[in-house]
């Protein structure tokens, strides 16, 4: 029933061109019959499964968008209210906001510790810890690869950077920076093993669960900015990010500027990749800086770059 189509009540729709209305399923879905199979087994009218990790898992293979469900999910137990604005942009939020089921973690004290410990390969380390380094996060600029939010909007006429999108935006942290400067950026996010959307949304900031290969939900032309930082890397198929850089072409306006902060990669790859992918989506450039990249070893031969990318007028 969530993946047939259905007859429209009213007949063919000029609007649609067609008499049914089929519901939006990733095509990968069709690929994991079996995951997709106990995702869609519940009980109508009842409470959902506690089954949030399957469903990122349906998504991280392709299965995108998820066919819609008929049960309500679990709410947390003691649910308090967030806290209101602006101090909610730098406030931890009640563990009673979150059910803890799905995650390593069972509070946000040991998320925030995580930023403190040794080894272990999480997702955004330390970005849940707000009064560490992600409090310091895009306010000076450091002459190479970190360039400062100020110094971004300086670069642009004043007040025309309005709205915008941030990619892989871990914890909200850009989009709370912004929102300070009266700018608008929806974060991007995946709940990987941690409530991140649950955390951006107690800032007061708007989380957007879709994954890297998922065609940006926005029209053509809108968004003033668009931001990604540590998420379209040399570890993304270059083919998926010829993809990725061209759909953020698309819905920037012309004018607006794409800010591509901290891209790694092998230094060959640089020049023989990466330049060419840009170069062929068609920004100008408006700044452009490379270093290496130090913390695995010089001998590793990686390299940060960052840039500031238009979207030419004409």
């Amino acid at each position: 029933m969530a993946i047939e189509p259905h007859r429209l009540p009213l007949g063919y729709s000029v609007n649609f061109g067609t008499d049914e209305l089929f519901p939006g399923l990733g095509l990968a879905c069709r690929n994991f019959q079996e995951e997709l199979t106990r995702y869609m087994t519940y009980n109508a009218s009842a409470e959902c499964p506690d089954d949030e990790a399957l469903a990122l898992q349906l998504m991280l293979k392709g299965c995108e968008p998820l066919p819609r469900r008929r049960c309500r999910p679990r709410s947390p137990a003691r649910y308090v209210e967030p806290k209101p604005l602006p101090a909610s942009l730098w406030s931890i939020p009640a563990d009673t906001t979150v059910n803890w089921s799905p995650y390593t973690c069972k509070n946000y004290t040991c998320l925030v510790e995580r930023a403190h410990s040794r080894g272990g390969s999480y997702d955004c380390k330390d970005c849940f810890d707000l009064a560490g380094k992600e409090r310091r996060r895009w306010l000076s600029d450091n002459g190479g690869p970190g360039f400062s939010i100020d110094g971004v909007l300086g670069s642009r006429p004043p007040g025309t950077v309005r709205i915008g999108l941030d990619i892989g935006g871990g914890t909200g942290t850009f989009a709370a920076r912004m929102r300070e400067r009266n700018v608008t950026v929806v974060t991007t996010t995946l709940d990987l093993d941690a409530p991140f959307n649950r955390f951006v949304a107690s800032r007061g900031l708007v989380p957007l669960h879709i994954s890297l290969v998922q065609r940006l939900p926005f029209a053509d032309g809108v968004l003033d900015i668009v931001h990604s930082m540590h998420v379209l890397t040399n570890s993304v198929p270059a083919a998926v990010l010829e993809f990725a850089f061209f759909d953020i072409y698309r819905v920037l306006r012309p004018g607006g500027v794409f800010w591509l902060d901290h891209f790694f990669c092998l230094g060959p790859q640089l020049n023989a990749t990466y330049v060419p992918i840009l170069d062929r989506v068609g920004f100008r450039r408006l700044r452009w800086k490379a270093s290496p990249k130090l913390d695995l070893g010089a001998e590793r031969n990686e390299w940060y770059v960052s840039a500031l990318l238009e979207k030419p007028m004409t």
